[in-house]
């Protein structure tokens, strides 16, 4: 298992990384709307769709993004609709996680697919955007989702339970702890000011994430990356809590050794629109 998780991330790398670094964007805009496409199979067959049908829903992924490349609409500013998402993803996810299980396959099925592949289509555009924005801003985007997941990862281990006995969900993801969650937003923090100092040292030629938030204070910063952390925790326990649903462990077995797309990806759906709404207004 460990042979196929570093394989499969090595691979993955050696795609992701000359595309995201390449001088034109355009080559990363199409890798990006290929995970979409396959998050959209994905998210098809765990709402219980057949295979023929999941792959349509995929096709209508990568054919929403490659229309909204061919319109233009990559250019656009889109303030109001990433602030339209971005409260979407913060009530309904709050909903979902206060229903449960059982709350989400009691919803229309057609409800359900159109939420979850409208939600994927906006990830493309988001991503596609932060990439415009630069490459800094992009990384220093993920890079808040991965410290939020590592962080809650080895706080969780050496610290779960110690302070909180009350798991975090224990219904959908029996494993995660507070203690997992506050970790992570420690990292995050930490992170953020010293992204934030790198810039202002190196003469950044394009600003981070922790940048341009930090130009409206520290403690704006400090209050909106905490709350970026708490929403890819909320990012990965909805999708979490549709695996329950469907029955399943993980979304796929398309990336051995990690699971499907969505599993890598299930934090990146709200904060990416949330990012956008901080930087937008």
């Amino acid at each position: 298992m460990l042979k196929q998780r570093v394989l499969t991330a090595l691979v993955l790398l050696m795609v992701l990384l000359p595309a995201l670094f390449y001088t034109q964007p355009e080559p990363f805009f199409l890798i990006a709307a290929v995970f979409i496409a396959a998050a959209g199979w994905e998210w098809a067959r765990m709402n219980g769709l057949s295979m023929s049908l999941s792959l349509v829903a995929g096709c209508v992924c990568v054919l929403s993004c490659l229309w909204m490349w061919w319109t233009g609409v990559l250019v656009d500013a889109w303030p109001r609709v990433w602030l339209l998402t971005g409260t979407f993803w913060v009530l309904g996810g709050a909903w979902m996680l206060k229903a449960g299980v059982p709350a989400w396959s009691r919803v229309a099925r057609p409800v359900r697919l159109l939420l979850g592949l409208l939600a994927l289509c906006l990830t493309w555009l988001a991503v596609v955007q932060a990439r415009l924005l630069g490459i800094n801003f992009l990384l220093s985007v993920l890079a808040l989702v991965w410290m939020a997941d590592i962080g809650a990862y080895f706080s969780g281990r050496a610290l779960g339970g110690r302070f909180t006995r009350r798991k975090l969900a224990v219904s959908i993801s029996p494993g995660k702890s507070w203690e997992g969650v506050w970790g992570g937003m420690a990292g995050v923090i930490l992170m953020a000011c010293v992204w934030r100092y790198a810039d202002t040292a190196n003469g950044a030629s394009t600003p981070s994430f922790y940048s341009l938030l930090g130009e409206r204070g520290w403690g704006f910063m400090v209050v909106a990356v905490v709350f970026m952390a708490a929403m890819s925790v909320v990012g990965d326990l909805v999708e979490s809590l549709v695996k329950r649903s469907a029955g399943v462990k993980d979304s796929s077995a398309l990336l051995p050794g990690h699971g499907g797309v969505l599993d890598r990806v299930d934090a990146l759906l709200p904060t990416l629109p949330l990012a956008m709404v901080l930087v937008s207004f």
